[in-house]
């Protein structure tokens, strides 16, 4: 059966069977070499406009179009094999690749590129073969210039592929004619004038081929400033030496050595997909020397991923694998001069002693053209910059090069297109696998002990190796004795004599490398509070300007001790933590401790900020001043202090951790008492309890004794809210009794207040309307307006669960006018929620859901989820009294997600009975 046939390159044309189908005017066929050079591959409309017509198409393009797509598809409707076709998106030319003589033609010098050089020249040949004159001959317009010109590179590129391949199969002579016409139109072409200094020279020319080099030099010198390049320079000198290896190749002459230098293939090799997967990538991109960065911490696996891969890959590269440790990273701290490392790749080479140049950039050039043209991976291990790697790197697209190294060597990325790959830990089930090929059976039999052998080694390569060697050499131990050791011991239990089996010495060589700033840094990171930091909290960890210590992280993170997550915060692996507070203890205490205070001031003072924008109405604390070095955050309104507060939570929660291991009980009290407002509008009930405990703790040491009696009362409103009724009943009666015998009004009024909502929570409203009423006492004497308004809602509330609903609608108004007179919106937000219920038990359930939505309005814009969710459920009831269900269950599922995120599983369990009530069409119990 006849192939068709699709033309580019040259006159555009598609034929069948020995005959030219007619493609129509100059546009109609630039149209089809619009869809021809995506073969198989979806073109958009806006797309085929812009090929034909450029950026200023006319009015009726996009119809003329269609027009010609339709002419096209009618010319090619007996061509069997080619089809215009309408798709999803666009139009495709539904053809075999291999029918388009461009694809053909890059087939083929793809192809040329993974084998010797006698089918790449042979495969060259017929790749330059297919083409006809000048591509896309004929068609006019911007698209087709700029795709000619395009195309016309890529065929003066297989020019020189196959000259080389020529020139290292010994040819010479025949080649002068042809090389001579290319260097006249290119005469600043260096590759060019190489390859025809060497054909003259091997033509027995010598005097041309050195006239034609000193025309060259001239040439640039005058008019671009500068000498040739070393590859020429090299050539050049060689020349001069009489080098043997010059000259054209006979029949006698023996092939070079296929160096075979990888080191053995990994053992245990697992995971890794999607690094592999972008290695692959990688080497289908030929359009320059395929280098790739493999970039991680010490002990994370780069040399092994590097190693396997490149013997995965063995048969891409039938000239050699060249292998190279530059010991970047180890014992010594010396690396490898990269002129000792082209010396062993000369030598593996085959280049004798005396045909190699002194001078270390001409050895270079040497090794740049020995490997010109050769399929070869170079695989460079343990770089310690791209300064040692560079001299190192081919200049062939036929050659690979993967680097290895602690740092992310920006430099190879930016200066040569380095494909970069950073490797992280091993997930938990890629862990697993590791110590399942290492260790067999005794996996499964203690899955218990391997599940926290994993967890403490946090899916670090090195780690799980040398707890699977410990396990190999002492058959006879348990794992769970090797899980204790490790739990109990840390980081020592994957200590050794032998350095690269000991994971503190590894670590050891990356910390060497590091400035005095970056070291120092790096310690105070292992022992500042929290999992993560961010800049601000570093800098003032470190005592630097933000800016300064930007720089430091980033050479950190560059060096693979820390990582920066995508929200812009900096992370260290535990392990690498351990390492760091183990060189924390090198630092002397003054400047360690300095660095402590420094950020717990910056968390103290910030969150005591964000505290004040939340509840602008408490009486703020007495901070000393922060710390000299110490920057807390500026915060400029409540959205970005509940942001703020929202992103520090968890380093707030540590810092008050540390502060305690410190004794600095202040600042224990201080950020307690500044995480109040946020702990109750987010929901964090046990973080809530968690950090009063500790306060409460903190307050025994402090000279005020309303210290005391906050704890024990903010203790109340903790265990309250978790449904520790008699732990609350305990801490507000020690609360009240303190605050009595202090003869503190303000004390005495909030705690029976509190006490107030402890008495609701048990069901007892009886009792918590007398602590109300005796709240609104107090207040009453203390002249505090928005404390009144709270407590008078406070006794609307409380009446209204006992039914005297007059009674709490007159208190509820009064507080609502109070707060909104001093521009109180959590106090109105929470009286309107009261209100609600009355208007809701009272029958009147329109009003009901109307005060309902303003307090959720205003609960929302406070960011008071932890509200809003209680809110919500109390609205599906009118909801549901009026008929209607689907807005109920709308309001109520959002109230159970709510629930659910904030770990309220009682509050939960109760909306989903709810729920199940109203789809079976059970009344509500009136909320």
């Amino acid at each position: 059966m006849a192939v068709p046939e699709v033309r580019l390159l040259g006159k555009v044309a598609v034929s069948h069977a020995g005959r030219e189908v007619g493609l129509g005017p100059d546009r109609q066929r630039c149209v089809l070499a619009a869809l021809a050079v995506d073969a198989g591959r979806v073109v958009s409309v806006e797309r085929l406009v812009e090929r034909v017509w450029g950026g200023t198409p006319p009015t009726r393009a996009r119809a003329t179009l269609l027009s010609y797509l339709s002419r096209l598809r009618h010319a090619t409707a007996d061509v069997e094999g080619v089809d215009v076709a309408r798709r999803p998106g666009g139009y495709a030319l539904e053809v075999d690749r291999d029918s388009v003589d461009l694809h053909r033609f890059r087939d083929l010098r793809a192809r040329a590129r993974e084998g010797g050089d006698e089918r790449a020249a042979a495969l060259l040949g017929e790749a330059l073969g297919l083409w006809r004159g000048e591509a896309l001959t004929g068609l006019g317009g911007d698209w087709a210039a700029a795709e000619r010109a395009r195309l016309d590179r890529e065929r003066r590129d297989a020019e020189d592929e196959l000259t080389d391949v020529r020139l290292r199969l010994g040819r010479g002579e025949d080649l002068v004619p042809d090389l001579a016409v290319r260097a006249e139109e290119s005469p600043l072409d260096e590759r060019v004038a190489g390859q025809y200094v060497l054909a003259l020279h091997r033509a027995g020319r010598t005097a041309d081929a050195l006239a034609h080099y000193r025309r060259v030099r001239e040439r640039l010198v005058d008019e671009l400033g500068a000498d040739p390049g070393p590859a020429l320079r090299e050539l050049h000198r060689r020349i001069l030496a009489g080098d043997p290896a010059l000259r054209p190749a006979t029949a006698g002459d023996a092939p070079g050595p296929v160096p075979r230098q990888l080191p053995a293939v990994p053992a245990s090799f697992v995971g890794r997909r999607a690094e592999l997967a972008g290695l692959d990538a990688a080497l289908a991109d030929r359009a320059t020397v395929v280098i790739t960065a493999i970039a991680g911490a010490g002990g994370i696996g780069k040399t092994t991923l590097a190693l396997h891969w490149a013997h995965r890959h063995a048969d891409r590269f039938p000239d050699g694998q060249l292998f190279a440790d530059l010991r970047g990273f180890s014992p010594d701290g010396r690396p490898m001069d990269p002129a000792v490392a082209v010396r062993g790749f000369l030598d593996a080479l085959g280049v004798e002693p005396g045909r190699i140049p002194a001078d270390p950039h001409a050895q270079a050039g040497l090794f740049r053209s020995l490997v010109a043209g050769k399929r070869m991976v170079v695989v460079l291990d343990n770089a310690a910059d791209t300064a040692q790697v560079t001299p190192l790197l081919p200049g062939s697209p036929t050659c690979t090069v993967v680097v290895t190294s602690r740092n992310l060597l920006p430099g190879l990325v930016a200066g040569h297109a380095a494909h970069h790959v950073r490797l992280d830990v091993l997930s938990d089930r890629e862990a697993r696998a590791l110590l399942a090929e290492r260790l067999g059976d005794r996996v499964t039999a203690e899955p218990g002990a391997v599940r926290e052998l994993i967890a403490l080694c946090g899916g670090f390569p090195l780690a799980l190796g040398i707890v699977a060697a410990h396990a190999r050499t002492r058959p006879h131990v348990p794992l769970a004795a090797l899980a204790a050791d490790l739990r109990d011991l840390g980081l020592g239990a994957l200590d050794a004599d032998e350095p690269a089996a000991s994971l503190p010495a590894v670590l050891s060589w990356s910390r060497d490398a590091l400035t005095s700033p970056q070291a120092t840094a790096f310690a105070l990171l292992g022992v500042a509070p929290g999992a993560d930091v961010g800049l601000p909290a570093a800098a003032s960890l470190t005592g630097l300007h933000p800016d300064e210590a930007r720089v430091v992280l980033r050479g950190l993170e560059q060096a693979s001790l820390i990582s920066q997550e995508p929200h812009g915060r900096y992370r260290m692996h535990d392990l690498i933590r351990a390492y760091a507070v183990d060189t924390a203890r090198d630092l002397p205490d003054d400047v360690r401790d300095a660095a402590l205070r420094r950020v717990l001031d910056f968390y103290t003072h910030t969150a005591h900020a964000a505290a004040r924008l939340l509840n602008p109405q408490r009486r703020p604390l007495g901070l000393h001043s922060p710390a000299p070095g110490a920057r807390p955050l500026p915060l400029p309104d409540v959205a970005a202090a509940l942001a703020w507060l929202d992103t520090e939570h968890a380093g707030l929660l540590a810092a008050q951790r540390t502060a305690a291991a410190q004794h600095r009980h202040d600042t224990v009290w201080q950020v307690a008492w500044a995480l109040i407002t946020f702990h109750a509008r987010r929901a964090h009930l046990r973080d809530r309890l968690a950090v009063w405990r500790a306060a409460l703790d903190a307050a025994a040491h402090l000279p005020d004794p309303a210290a005391r009696v906050r704890a024990h009362r903010f203790l109340g409103v903790a265990c309250t809210d978790l449904g520790r009724h008699d732990e609350a009943a305990e801490h507000l009666h020690q609360a009240l009794a303190l605050a009595e015998h202090h003869r503190d009004p303000a004390e005495q009024a909030l705690t029976h207040q509190t006490l107030a909502r402890a008495c609701e929570r048990r069901g007892d409203d009886r009792r918590a309307l007398l602590h109300a009423t005796r709240a609104l006492g107090f207040f009453r004497g203390l002249d505090q307006p928005v404390w009144v308004a709270s407590a008078l809602n406070d006794v609307g509330w409380c009446a209204a669960r006992l039914g005297e609903h007059d009674t709490a609608r007159a208190h509820c108004q009064d507080a609502l006018a109070l707060h909104r007179r001093h521009d109180n919106p959590r106090g109105v937000a929470d009286t309107l929620d009261s209100l609600g219920y009355i208007e809701h038990r009272t029958g009147d359930h329109r009003q009901a859901v109307r005060h309902y939505r303003q307090a959720l309005a205003l609960f929302r814009e406070l960011g008071n989820t932890g509200t809003v969710a209680t809110t919500l459920e109390k609205l599906g009831h009118p909801h549901a009294a009026l008929g209607e269900h689907d807005t109920a269950r709308a309001v109520w599922r959002e109230a159970l997600d709510l629930f659910h995120t904030q770990h309220r599983a009682d509050d939960a369990a109760r909306v989903e009975r709810l729920l199940e009530d109203l789809h079976r069409g059970v009344p509500a119990v009136r909320g």
